[in-house]
């Protein structure tokens, strides 16, 4: 029974990159660092793997990857309103380092989007007007990020009972059990 569950998590996670409009397209990432304070930002959910790895792309100059190298367990919020569900991944966040890999996906990357990663100044610095950002020509701080997950916590906003459920990894398998609402 509890693997119904996790097929559909699984499965509305995987439509968050291929539907568009989905709600899960666009997710809650936290991470903490060297700070007691977690820090919380939306992101665009890129790719998922069979393994339900997730992609995410950021600027290398960025907060996160500060906390990132601080402290690689990160955790995203997933929240779909029309069907009351919400998931918590947790799990260790790895910079890709396969430089074809990021230069492949540089490439495929719309050239208005590109904007986001050659930012003269590093994102959250301040400007004097957003219409006047500078940027780079012949380099960029395009970084790809992927979180490979541990827990996954699935809760069912549903009458007459919700349902929730956690989802640990364990070597290639994925192991659940039903908690309290």
């Amino acid at each position: 029974m509890i693997n119904s569950f996790f097929k559909e998590l699984s499965t509305e996670i995987h439509n968050g990159v291929i539907e568009r409009g989905h709600p899960f397209r666009f997710i809650t990432m936290a991470t903490v660092g060297n700070e007691t304070l977690a820090r919380l930002r939306t992101v665009v959910l890129r790719e998922v793997s069979d393994d339900l790895s997730l992609t995410i792309y950021t600027d290398s100059r960025t907060e996160k990857m500060k906390h990132i190298a601080a402290n690689n367990q990160v955790s995203f919020l997933l929240y779909h309103p029309e069907k009351m569900l919400q998931l918590k991944v947790e799990g260790t966040a790895l910079i890709a380092t396969n430089k074809d890999r990021t230069q492949s996906t540089w490439e495929n990357i719309q050239p208005n989007s590109r904007k986001d990663y050659i930012t003269q100044t590093s994102p959250g610095s301040a400007i004097t007007n957003p219409d006047h950002v500078e940027y780079v020509e012949n380099e960029n701080y395009f970084t790809i990020i992927d979180i490979i997950p541990s827990k996954i916590e699935y809760l069912k906003l549903q009458r007459p009972n919700h349902i929730r459920a956690l989802f640990t990894k364990s070597g290639d398998k994925w192991n659940g059990k039903f908690l309290v609402p």
